[in-house]
């Protein structure tokens, strides 16, 4: 059995618990991050933001980049398609942005991404993935920063990538990779292959990472222990739980605490949540922010219909506690919903849609591709 690693070491970086919140877009805003903050310790990623929109002073992009002021590690994902604007945008984020790791993410599967060669399509270009990560790498050591990149499989299971991007990363100095265990073409569907995971660990010696299907702890301490990998990302597993975090810091500690929260203690989370956007962003944004996660927070709940409804519908703290004061407080946690799959799963895609013919060669050096101020989507 693989012994449980008891910190997560990154180049210089740190991190006393081995697990890392994924970067969600429209979750993992700063309010986000300091929520799952205080219930464990790890390392909490912001939103993917674009190399282009920061390079060039985009206001979205600009706005993306907040961090709360007990954020101790600031840890952003990058997206890119361009060595050069990966380049100047580590910089910026190193030199005045105080950030002290940055994620490159090679994993997206939304189309809009991969028809430019972007995400989950970039390591099946192997010249390019290693300019990039060159590219980022350089930028970043002057500061001390690590670098570390995300991906998947592979394109679909005649296209795997992830063998080659692991020892491009290794080769580049890159400081780890995350390996989501789907291809593009899987998106969110189906199970993810912990196995592929397992190889990848045994062909590289840069830390790897295990993603997909943590849902639990104990599913976090499983994939470690199966594939020897150095830590877990968790994404979809804390959304409407983030004291998911609490139960990963005690299970990696070698306790075996479980949280089974009552509707009320639910109640109090939701309740700070939304108190935690509402100082980030203002009362009104903030209440509308929150009102996508009601539904995570209630998942297996008996609350009824109409009450959720007002609940998706709050724009306020005091419209909120009002109705929150309407749930029962002494509902117990519906262990039903324990280790089941939760936030988007979806349909495998019929394809993948790739630039015009992408799949030719697998070298893209000197490739420069069109690459968005404002895409904002994680993977």
């Amino acid at each position: 059995m693989t012994a449980l690693p008891t910190e997560l070491v990154l180049g210089p970086l740190r991190v006393s618990t081995p697990v890392v919140l994924a970067p969600m877009a429209g979750i993992t805003n700063a309010a986000y991050r300091r929520l799952c903050a205080e219930q464990g310790a790890g390392l909490y990623v912001c939103e993917m933001i674009t190399s282009r929109g920061l390079v060039e002073g985009d206001e979205t992009t600009r706005k993306m980049l907040v961090f709360d002021e007990l954020e101790s590690i600031r840890s952003v994902q990058l997206y890119g398609t361009d060595p050069a604007y990966i380049g100047k945008a580590v910089e910026i984020l190193c030199a005045e942005h105080g950030v002290a790791h940055v994620d490159l993410n090679f994993g997206c599967p939304v189309p809009k991404v991969t028809r430019k060669g972007g995400g989950g399509a970039l390591p099946w270009k192997r010249g390019l993935l290693a300019e990039i990560l060159t590219a980022a790498v350089t930028a970043a050591t002057p500061y001390g920063v690590p670098v570390t990149m995300k991906t998947r499989k592979g394109l679909d299971e005649d296209h795997l990538t992830y063998l080659d991007a692991g020892r491009i990363a290794q080769e580049t100095g890159t400081a780890a990779i995350a390996l989501h265990g789907r291809t593009v073409q899987q998106a969110y569907s189906g199970e993810a292959d912990w196995d592929a995971i397992a190889r990848l660990v045994e062909h590289v010696d840069i830390p790897v990472l295990g993603n997909g299907d943590v849902w639990e702890a104990a599913d976090a301490l499983r994939m470690v222990e199966q594939t020897g990998a150095a830590g877990v990302v968790v994404g979809r597993g804390c959304l409407g739980r983030p004291w998911l975090f609490r139960d990963l810091a005690a299970a990696f500690s070698g306790q075996q605490a479980r949280t089974l929260p009552t509707l009320g203690e639910v109640r109090v989370m939701m309740r700070r949540h939304a108190e935690l956007l509402a100082e980030h962003m203002g009362e009104e944004r903030g209440c509308k922010e929150f009102r996508k996660h009601v539904t995570w927070y209630l998942k297996g709940f008996r609350a009824g219909g109409e009450l959720r409804h007002r609940l998706a519908l709050v724009d306020s703290l005091a419209d909120l506690d009002e109705l929150l004061a309407d749930l029962d407080p002494d509902e117990p946690f519906p262990t039903g919903e324990l280790g089941t799959p939760r936030g988007r799963q979806g349909s495998p895609r019929n394809r993948v849609v790739l630039p015009e013919g992408w799949l030719d060669d697998t070298d893209g050096s000197g490739t420069h591709l069109r690459e968005d101020t404002a895409e904002t989507t994680g993977g």
